[in-house]
């Protein structure tokens, strides 16, 4: 590919905040978007964490810094701001911050009829109030303001397209972040101008600190009965590594997908295709 095929994929010159950014997919995306030239703000409630992650990739030579972020908190979304416009803007806001709850989970021991609604909230409001809704609204307007827009790119999953077991409120939180997205793209488009778009991906099995103990077992590190049928409904035969998400986010957040928004792409090993049969 020509070298000016290429320049659409740069990053160069972008700012870009990760919420989530201490989390092992966030890491792997900081450092893509930091290798495709941007500047990276890992944002996590774990300021210490995410510092420590930023550290590696300035170890690297890229551009990173660590930031205390709290998503379900406005007051600290609005000191975010505050700081990114004193570093120049936001042009690139990629949603990471998430997550399942086991008290939010059906189990052998306990029924969706007796899940308590409480773990349930927690669940939604982390995926999609702070997930999706609460960044967009509060750092929105850095882009709004930027006179070259921006891209806010969301984390869905997989359980959006083929609803998974047991995770009952994950998965409704986050099929609401691929309607956000879709409405958000719309009206982002329509009130402010095309040149800020808006996208997911969505991840389909990795493994992470959240989910290793339900794929894999804890003593002989093989696949648990889930992992296993996982595995068996992925074409590609394999779990996802971090890494595999990075090249659809800098394509996404780059100039290559500047008539793409309003979508959500899987990144799943063909998961979503795989009938079974």
């Amino acid at each position: 590919m020509e070298a000016s095929a290429l320049s659409m994929f740069s990053l160069a010159g972008k700012r870009a905040l990760l919420t989530g950014g201490a989390g092992v997919l966030c890491h792997a995306l900081g450092r893509g978007l930091a290798r495709a030239g941007a500047e990276v703000i890992l944002g996590d409630l774990r300021g210490d964490a995410a510092e420590s992650a930023a550290a590696e990739l300035r170890k690297e030579g890229l551009k990173a810094h660590g930031m205390t972020l709290d998503v379900l908190n406005p007051d600290s979304l609005a000191e975010a701001a505050v700081q990114l416009q004193a570093r120049g803007g936001l042009d690139i806001l990629l949603n990471g911050a998430g997550g399942n709850q086991p008290a939010a989970t059906v189990s052998a021991e306990v029924s969706f009829f007796d899940l308590p609604l409480d773990a349930l909230r927690r669940v939604v409001d982390l995926n999609l109030f702070g997930g999706a809704i609460l960044p967009a609204q509060r750092l929105g307007p850095l882009m709004v303001r930027n006179p070259n827009g921006g891209v806010i790119l969301n984390i869905s999953s997989i359980t959006t397209f083929r609803p998974m077991t047991r995770v009952v409120g994950y998965s409704a939180a986050k099929g609401a972040v691929n309607n956000f997205t879709q409405w958000l793209a719309v009206h982002v488009a329509r009130e402010h101008g095309p040149k800020i778009r808006v996208n997911a991906i969505a991840p389909g099995f990795f493994l992470t600190e959240q989910n290793r103990y339900l794929l894999t077992d804890k003593d002989t590190g093989k696949f648990t009965a889930r992992g296993e049928a996982i595995l068996a409904h992925t074409p590609m035969g394999r779990l996802g590594d971090p890494d595999d998400l990075v090249g659809a986010a800098v394509w996404l957040c780059s100039d290559a997908a500047r008539f793409v928004t309003g979508i959500v792409l899987p990144i799943d090993g063909g998961f979503s295709a795989y009938s079974g049969v």
